[in-house]
């Protein structure tokens, strides 16, 4: 089970553009590469997934216990050559003091080499200590490997290489000069839409092309042979059910944001997921169940706006009950309107707010949530009713219908207006929280029974 961890100093150090890069390149090498990311985000999954062709597994500390991310990183690692974990900020970098929620706690407790990305813009002689010190910090974590990125030419290379090589025993496995070109924007970094599918395509190429070309590849496959096997942790059981019911799911250039392992729990379950583009299909599919996930709204609003049909169709599935389930994004559209830069467009019109887009963000990081009794899904025996998730939104709701129930208090992060998430309206359920299908959350298996018990709903 090779595998390793990329991480860096701190935030922006260029370590995705170098896990991409190192996915596609391994990938043309002819290895199966399987990618993680630490953390709940969503966008650089999609790239890391789209340059392995393998689904991109997160592995995130406060909705997962330690078991449970041993067990998916087990399960995802099957008929893999090597595992690529792009972790998020620094190393050490965590919310608690004493770094257990870290990088490097996750490379602990998966017995994960540290590939260092370390950019080296202004630095010579100063890249000796940040290194020395990040191998003291915690004699646990083994850095087997940097790579320097940054890099201002082959003076500037061969001064680091010599400062490395005279003051410390790590190996310089790669130097990736600067360049442009191969940069992703940040602001819609993963957002793969099937018009965009081809461009997203030649980046990833150019990328393998940049990185690959500058980084040892074998050195990069012995360092992951140094992980050894993961003992004692009981393998992820997928004790899938015969579907029974039709969930219908927006995947298009406006909302994209699912995890696969959330999707894949959805159809364990019993539900077959059927994808729909809201932007290009008439109307939404036939089906029991509506689920609309996060993504780029604002991006597209035009659009959306302009699919008449498609709103029409939602609307009246939402209205004449059919089970339905939206986050972020998915919230944004079902509202009344949307507005962004200026410019205001009409939305599906079913929840009776507007929402505006604003320079900040409103909403960010992790929360915990608290269910009320508003909330639509039959809980099972034994469920906590705190619920960790994590939100990211720059949106908020105005002229909000104060007749409206939540299905949540939230006792961390902001939800819809900074006490409340998860409004409720006949048969749906929508809030800005990102869910995660975990041990302390069955959100899946919740909402396939609430589209089952609902199955009766539509007229005949």
């Amino acid at each position: 089970m090779a595998h390793l961890i990329i991480s860096a100093a701190h935030k922006s150090s260029g370590k995705t553009t170098v896990s991409i890069g190192l996915c596609a390149a391994l990938r043309r090498a002819g290895y199966q590469v399987q990618p993680f990311k630490k953390g709940p985000d969503y966008i650089d999954p999609l790239w890391l997934g789209q340059a392995a062709d393998r689904p991109c597994y997160n592995l995130d500390f406060f909705t997962m216990g330690r078991e449970e991310i041993q067990r998916l990183f087990q399960h995802g690692m099957n008929g893999a050559d090597i595992g690529i974990i792009e972790g998020n900020k620094g190393l050490y970098d965590g919310l608690d003091l004493d770094g257990s929620n870290s990088n490097a706690a996750l490379a602990a407790l998966l017995q994960a080499p540290v590939v260092l990305v370390l950019d080296t813009r202004g630095m010579t002689r100063g890249i000796a200590p940040l290194i020395l010190g990040y191998q003291a910090f915690d004699e646990n974590i083994r850095i087997a490997g940097v790579v320097l990125n940054s890099v201002g030419g082959s003076r500037h290379e061969t001064k680091l290489r010599n400062v490395i090589e005279h003051y410390t025993n790590v190996k310089v496995i790669g130097a990736v000069p600067r360049n442009d070109r191969v940069q992703i924007d940040e602001r819609h970094l993963g957002l793969m839409p099937s018009n965009e599918a081809e461009a997203a395509q030649q980046r990833i190429d150019a990328i393998a092309d940049h990185v690959g070309g500058n980084v040892d590849l074998q050195a990069v496959m012995e360092i992951a042979g140094l992980a050894p096997q993961i003992q004692g942790v009981a393998p992820k059981q997928d004790s899938g059910k015969p579907a029974d019911v039709v969930i219908a799911y927006a995947r298009d250039a406006a909302f994209g944001f699912y995890y696969p392992d959330d999707l894949q729990a959805l159809e364990n379950a019993g539900a077959r997921l059927v994808p729909f583009d809201t932007l290009h299909d008439a109307a939404m599919p036939t089906a029991d169940g509506l689920f609309i996930g996060g993504g780029f709204p604002e991006t597209a609003m035009a659009a959306l706006e302009a699919n008449q049909g498609m709103r029409r169709s939602i609307r009246r599935f939402i209205e004449q009950g059919g089970p339905a389930y939206a986050e972020c994004g998915g919230l944004m559209y079902l509202c009344r309107s949307l507005e962004w830069e200026g410019r205001r467009c009409e939305m599906a019109g079913v929840i009776q707010a507007d929402v505006k887009m604003h320079q900040k963000p409103q909403g960010r990081g992790y929360v915990r949530l608290c269910e009320t009794s508003s909330h639509p899904w039959p809980r099972g025996e034994g469920l906590s009713d705190r619920v960790n998730a994590h939100e990211f939104h720059y949106s908020g709701l105005e002229n909000l219908d104060d007749s409206l129930q939540f299905a949540y208090k939230v006792e961390r992060g902001y939800g819809v207006d900074g006490s409340h998430d998860g409004l409720v309206y006949n048969n749906l359920l929508a809030n800005y929280s990102h869910m995660r299908n975990v041990g302390s959350s069955h959100w899946a298996e919740r909402f396939v029974a609430h589209v089952r018990r609902c199955a009766g709903f539509r007229e005949h």
